[in-house]
Order: structure tokens, then sequence, then C-alpha cells
């Protein structure tokens, strides 16, 4: 009787443990599991030049926006497009510098061209996109080259009053 109390309490010693073993191996690999984000990361921004007719539509988090008819590049950071000229400039690199600055990689779709440049938000609410390396940010208008201009002032537009580019 003695010998079968013994091996009883043997054996719950064995399960107490080996359900302790189990529960720590669950928490360390629960805690290497990403856990999710509570801060939202920002919408894509839709931002525009009325005076060149131009747009940048940037995602400075992740490479979520795909390319108008040039879905072959897939899922990038962003492109500046033009109303009256159909080539784009893609964003193929995003590094934030702090809160109100990014430096943007840009390739033409051709990928003959690139250049960095620095997207900046500014103290009233707009942007800037200042070219600081690289080939000049160019569109074609009425069958010649526009240069645009190195500093080039972008207002951010919300989705409500986007217009199909």
């Amino acid at each position: 009787m003695k010998r079968h109390h013994l091996i009883s309490s043997l054996m719950a010693a064995v399960f107490a443990l080996t359900s302790v073993a189990t529960q720590a191996q669950t928490e360390v690999a629960t805690s290497r599991l990403p856990q999710e984000e509570t801060k939202a990361s920002p919408a894509p921004l839709h931002l525009v030049n009325d005076e060149y007719q131009v747009w940048l539509d940037i995602d400075l988090d992740d490479q979520t926006i795909t390319v108008p008819d040039q879905e072959i590049f897939g899922a990038i950071n962003g492109y500046i497009g033009a109303k009256r000229d159909p080539r784009k400039w893609l964003v193929t690199a995003v590094e934030k510098i702090d809160d109100h600055n990014a430096r943007l990689e840009i390739i033409n779709d051709y990928g003959s061209e690139d250049l960095l440049a620095m997207l900046t938000l500014l103290q009233d609410g707009s942007y800037q996109l200042r070219q600081l390396e690289g080939s000049p940010l160019r569109i074609v208008v009425k069958s010649k080259w526009l240069k645009l201009p190195k500093v080039l002032p972008l207002k951010l537009l919300t989705k409500e009053a986007a217009s199909p580019q």
C-alpha cells in the first residue's frame, strides 16, 4: 500500500512538473510571436502641386501602393505622377529621418534615371519635396521636357477632396 501511495505521489509530481514546464514553454513561445501594433500606421498620403499638375502618392511606412497601369512593379512605397504625362517616377525606398522628414529613393519608370530627395512636413501642414542629388525630376508637357523645381511645394489632399488622376 505504501508503495502504491509512493507511486501515485511520484506520478502526481511528474504531472505537475510537466504542466509547469508546458506552461513556461507556451509563455516563452508566445512572447516570441509578433505583437499586435497598438499604434495605427498613417494612411498613404496623396500630395499635390496644382501649378505643375503633379502628385505624389506615398506610404512612408510600407510598400502598399501599386502604380496604375504599371502593376508589373508590384507594391512600392509610392510614385510621382502628372496629369499631362503618363510616365511615373517610382519611390523605391523610404528612410524616415524623424517625425517631419523622410529620405526618398526615386527612379523613373524606365529605370534610366534616379535621384535622392527629402520629403518634409512643414509647420503649416503642407509638404515640400527637395531634390538632393541625381537626375532632375522632369515631365513632358506639350511634347517638351519640363524640369520640376528642385524644391517642389506639395499640399495634402484628403480622400474626400481627391479626384481621380
